[in-house]
């Protein structure tokens, strides 16, 4: 453990040391179904998209997303049928994972780099605009991921999913307006991936979101890009054609 810490701090310090340019990219999150977000082959290539449109991709942490299952017997023993003994083991699954990864987020705090933020304070995050009895799938943890975003100074967000996935649209689609609401600065596009939806689609509606996310950055007025990106809805068909009209 103590070589892990010094090792921590080491790799911190290298990154921080090396060159960078005064160049501001705007940030953008990418959120969503845990296979789709990270697999690169399930969403196109979308960290490359997104870079060679001239941004920087955020990722958020894979191990969070285990965190909230063992966060979730404690919801369920709260408002569901869930029992102490479950609560109990789960508390202590998260103990023993704080615990092994305390000294990389000691060696991140106070940097450039940032560092993940606890599952209790992910939950109650959430809990301002989602029922944390949403445990299905992403559940309620894809909200808290993309207010986690905000809090960071993440306005832009990408929200991947497989074509109707249904806990995604509850807590994914289903809290656009609502977190709209909360960050008016908020650009946030969802895109299904499936081997039958159109890729011409999902790079239109990304290149989209990016040219908002750089007018947002010179200050422009980006109202009727918003509700351009707002009203172009994937197409629902299941044969992977270009309907214009997004029947």
């Amino acid at each position: 453990h103590s070589s892990f810490a010094k090792n921590c701090k080491q790799m911190v310090k290298e990154f921080a040391e090396i060159p960078v340019t005064d160049e501001v990219k705007p940030r953008v999150g990418l959120v969503g179904e845990i296979l789709v977000k990270y697999h690169s082959g399930a969403n196109n290539h979308v960290v490359d998209l997104i870079e060679a449109e001239g941004g920087e991709a955020i990722c958020p942490d894979m191990l969070d997303f285990f965190m909230y299952g063992f966060y979730n017997a404690t919801i369920k023993n709260r408002y569901l049928d869930g029992t102490r003994v479950s609560k109990f083991k789960n508390n202590m699954l998260i103990r023993i994972v704080n615990h092994l990864r305390n000294p990389m987020i000691k060696a991140l705090r106070g940097t450039k780099f940032g560092h993940p933020t606890d599952i209790r304070k992910m939950a109650e995050k959430a809990s301002k605009v989602v029922s944390l009895c949403n445990i299905a799938g992403e559940g309620w943890f894809l909200t808290a991921e993309m207010l986690d975003l905000f809090d960071e100074g993440i306005n832009n967000i990408i929200c991947v999913q497989p074509f109707a996935c249904l806990p995604n649209h509850v807590t994914g689609k289903g809290v656009m307006k609502a977190l709209k609401e909360l960050n008016p600065s908020s650009n946030i596009v969802a895109v299904d991936y499936d081997p039958g939806a159109s890729e011409v689609n999902q790079v239109n509606r990304i290149k989209l979101m990016m040219s908002v996310a750089f007018r947002n950055m010179r200050g422009e007025d980006t109202t009727a890009d918003r509700s351009a990106l707002d009203s172009a809805a994937p197409c629902k068909t299941c044969c992977g054609c270009e309907n214009k009209d997004g029947k």
